[in-house]
């Protein structure tokens, strides 16, 4: 199994050589011309991870070697690293980081692990917790990364109840700012709570982004068929009123529902 895969990705290694010399298009690649493709090539990732698509989810880890590959194979061009130094810097840095696997500490759950990480890091000569979380991460991803890494040091709710007593507190600043009429301030209160409510959803065990992706996965199934209901009904949607399509809506809500 093991030779299998050496094998395999010293046959990718050779074909990415081969498309760089040979491929008009490849040739003309840079880091930067690539970049929105390995975005795309990961969110493709993601929605078959959403999925449980496992085929997909081998095609897009396929894709998305080739582009790692792809970056190794510039950076060597360039005289700035090769492949090998990247694949030997990161086990150095996994051997370093997990000193309960590879080293003589004991630590007992996943928890002190991630504790043990974020202190390890520090000493390597990161200058706050937070570092390493990238600033052009989604929004809701990155709430989610910034709170489990403030957990780390102990900067962290105890119990459920009080991060929701939290969101209730958030919600009744944004009312009162609503009701201001300062926009600037409505914004900034609206996102204190949609940060609490990611910060709940931790709490809950909920992937905020997973379940946020799944509920917009929903809206579009629901309304694309209520397009198609309204259709069979001999209506269109732009000429409907409110509760006439709040009908057809709940209409496949109780379908879904009875199935």
């Amino acid at each position: 199994m093991k030779e299998a895969a050496q094998e395999a990705f010293g046959e990718l290694i050779g074909i990415m050589n081969d498309l760089r010399e040979k491929c008009p298009w490849d040739k003309k690649q840079t880091i930067h011309s690539l970049r929105q493709q390995s975005i795309e090539e990961l969110y493709e990732l993601a929605d078959a991870i959403s999925a449980e698509d496992w085929k997909g989810i081998k095609e897009e880890l396929g894709d998305l070697f080739l582009h790692l590959v792809f970056y190794a194979k510039i950076g060597q061009e360039q005289g700035q690293f090769s492949l090998e130094e990247v694949l030997k810097g990161i086990n150095e840095k996994l051997i370093r980081r997990h000193p309960h696997v590879y080293g003589e500490v004991q630590l007992n759950n996943a928890e002190e692990v991630k504790r043990n990480w974020e202190q390890i890091k520090l000493q390597e000569g990161k200058k706050s917790v937070l570092s390493g979380v990238p600033k052009a991460l989604p929004a809701t991803v990155k709430a989610m990364r910034l709170q489990e890494k403030a957990k780390q040091v102990g900067f962290e709710w105890d119990h459920s109840a009080q991060v929701w007593d939290k969101v209730q507190e958030e919600m009744q600043e944004l009312q009162e700012a609503i009701a201001t009429g300062n926009q600037d301030h409505v914004e900034e209160e609206f996102g204190d709570l949609v940060f609490s409510l990611i910060n709940y959803a931790r709490f809950l065990r909920v992937d905020a982004e997973h379940a946020l992706s799944r509920t917009n996965q929903k809206f579009i199934s629901r309304f694309t068929q209520m397009e198609e209901l309204s259709q069979q009904k001999g209506l269109q949607l732009k000429d409907m009123s409110l509760a006439e399509m709040d009908a057809l809506w709940n209409e496949i809500k109780a379908k879904k529902t009875s199935s």
